[in-house]
């Protein structure tokens, strides 16, 4: 049987004297899209970054397909094919959208790099008219879009979300998860933190529940979204 494309063993990290991660196992199979679920605090955000390297664990694992990454920086992590789009968006406001794009493709030569730009413009067709516009004037939507093309931008083969549509307006929310959709059927392997439970369990192919920094539950969407005495306790519209 082929290793995960992506596993945490039994990671712990701490804030100080704060656990804010207790023990977490996960894996993320090739293709899938897995969620992290649960309120506000559970430490679903400090998982991920303690994946891609943001944070270091003070125990525990991560693997990317069988090889001990554990501790590994954000910029080697890029190099593994694991990128990171993180919460609140962090693009960099007084450059282009094009510029921005730039940016994230400077792991790459030149001509991938401008590949990749044609592929953002065709996934994202509003970049067409934004080209030339500093970020700081882009919509909520329209960030949250740059956010997610900045990420691609590497043609990572694992993509790590935190909160995708967080405080976007619904009509914005539902274009954020035909995204997620969009990238689901091309096959990308993603790990994905979402304040909206209801609609990730509609597309998951399976979801792990956080609560208090340890993993409490966990199935596949379907399975979870009859579970009524989770959906009651720990979903709704809490943050991470």
């Amino acid at each position: 049987m082929s290793a995960p494309e992506l596993e945490v063993r039994s990671l712990t990290t701490r804030y100080g004297a704060i656990r804010a991660l207790r023990d977490a196992s996960l894996t993320v199979g090739v293709g899938e899209v897995v969620f992290l679920i649960g309120p506000n605090g559970a430490g679903k955000t400090t998982l991920l970054n303690t994946v891609i390297g943001l944070l270091r664990p003070t125990s525990g694992q991560v693997l990317v397909r069988g090889e001990d990454v554990t501790g590994s920086s954000p910029d080697s992590m890029i190099t593994r094919g694991v990128a990171l789009v993180p919460e609140h968006r962090r693009i960099f406001a007084d450059l282009t959208v094009k510029e921005n794009l730039m940016v994230a493709g400077i792991t790459v030569d030149a001509a991938t790099r401008e590949r990749r730009l044609a592929e953002m413009v065709e996934l994202f067709p509003l970049f067409e008219k934004k080209w030339t516009t500093s970020a700081g004037y882009l919509s909520g939507g329209e960030a949250q879009q740059l956010a997610i093309a900045r990420a691609l931008m590497s043609d990572p083969e694992i993509l790590l979300m935190d909160e995708p549509s967080l405080g976007l307006a619904p009509t914005l929310v539902d274009l954020v998860f035909e995204l997620l959709g969009s990238l689901r059927e091309q096959g990308r392997t993603m790990l994905i933190v979402e304040q909206n439970a209801q609609r990730a369990l509609e597309i998951a192919d399976r979801a792990y529940v956080l609560r208090s920094g340890e993993i409490i539950d966990q199935g596949t969407g379907a399975e979870l979204r009859e579970r009524t005495d989770l959906v009651s306790a720990y979903f709704g519209s809490q943050d991470t």
